[in-house]
């Protein structure tokens, strides 16, 4: 079934996402949160947010602002703005939700949420994710996921300037 019509409505406020999540919850279902920049969507990206998708039975994919990623990454970035990346994270079938939040992490947004499962991928321990002694203190599990060596979006990029993509 091919529903083209549907991937718009896979986006949310941060007020939607919480009445959405209550509904949910009404019928016992699990939550995944995960979240990032996702400016170029790679490999690795995909990896990352296929595990996430396998750890509950909703995923949802916080999405860093534009305002937050030039903050985080710097003015050159992103490369595509918030609501194109929401558009292609939404149009992935492993993908329930996407949120954009305004601030450097989804600290709020995690608050507000409490998904059962937090995920994120890569190096991180369980004390540097933002929500994580949050998610924990409520039930819920912390999952790092391995990264997909050879991928980033920053590598892309650099690769691109110097005209040696592959």
């Amino acid at each position: 079934m091919k529903r083209a019509d549907l991937i718009s409505q896979k986006i949310f406020s941060p007020e939607q996402i919480v009445q959405n999540v209550a509904q949910w919850r009404v019928q016992a279902k699990t939550i995944a949160f995960t979240n990032g920049v996702f400016d170029i969507l790679h490999p690795g990206h995909i990896f990352s947010l296929s595990q996430a998708a396998k750890e509950a039975e909703y995923l949802i994919v916080g999405l860093n602002s534009d305002s937050s990623v030039k903050r985080l990454k710097g003015e050159s970035r992103p490369v595509n703005n918030q609501d194109s990346r929401a558009l292609i994270l939404a149009s992935l079938v492993i993908v329930d939700a996407v949120v954009i939040f305004e601030d450097d992490t989804p600290l709020a947004l995690i608050k507000a949420i409490l998904p059962d499962v937090l995920v994120k991928g890569g190096d991180y321990t369980v004390e540097q994710i933002a929500g994580a002694k949050e998610v924990i203190a409520n039930g819920g599990r912390v999952v790092i996921n391995p990264i997909l060596n050879g991928f980033s979006s920053t590598n892309i990029i650099n690769h691109t300037k110097k005209g040696d993509l592959q």
